[in-house]
């Protein structure tokens, strides 16, 4: 994507996001983000073919950086040091939930939140899957994996509402420690 083509999507992205923050995400048009946007109808047409594929896309964009191979230093953290391990890849996570809080309060905030959760828990899948063989427990891969997903993404959730008081550091250790430290083991 070249620079212009960058710059069209970001003013893309800016109208959707000042929108969202205003009215519920059913009551959006597609003509109220070219408004905002101020572009042509045929020009947002050339990056997203509906609503929900430019919602999609913010969510990728969002979610992209983190899983990465290759990170790099950012200017509210830097993961570009190695630490591979879940603990790090949840609080980089929620380093660029925070980084984009504007944007992540009002689709949660709107009806657009559930199908937000949906994109989440899609890259959260992939994410768990990855430790899921180092988390010792008696239940079935696919169930443990269905739990951690489901209540990493209501600590998203929950960290947001509260208007993350707590760090991502201290978040991502906190559900460490609750859903993932004490493994059950054979007595």
């Amino acid at each position: 994507m070249d620079r212009r083509q960058q710059k069209t999507r970001d003013a893309i992205f800016k109208a959707f996001s000042n929108l969202i923050e205003q009215k519920r995400y059913g009551n959006i048009t597609v003509q109220e983000i070219i408004d905002e946007a101020n572009i042509g109808r045929s020009t947002f047409y050339a990056h997203f073919e509906t609503k929900d594929d430019l919602l999609k896309a913010l969510c990728t964009d969002i979610f992209n950086h983190v899983f990465a191979d290759e990170l790099m230093s950012e200017k509210t953290h830097d993961f570009s040091g190695g630490n591979n391990g879940l603990e790090a890849k949840l609080t980089h996570i929620l380093h660029h939930l925070k980084d984009s809080e504007t944007n992540i309060v009002g689709i949660l905030s709107s009806e657009s939140g559930e199908l937000f959760m949906r994109y989440f828990k899609d890259y959260l899948i992939v994410i768990f899957s990855k430790y899921l063989n180092e988390i010792k427990m008696n239940a079935p891969a696919d169930f443990v994996l269905n739990h951690l997903v489901g209540s990493f993404a209501e600590t998203v959730k929950w960290w947001i509402d509260n208007k993350m008081i707590y760090t991502p550091e201290d978040t991502a250790k906190y559900y460490i420690e609750v859903s993932c430290a004490n493994r059950i083991t054979d007595k």
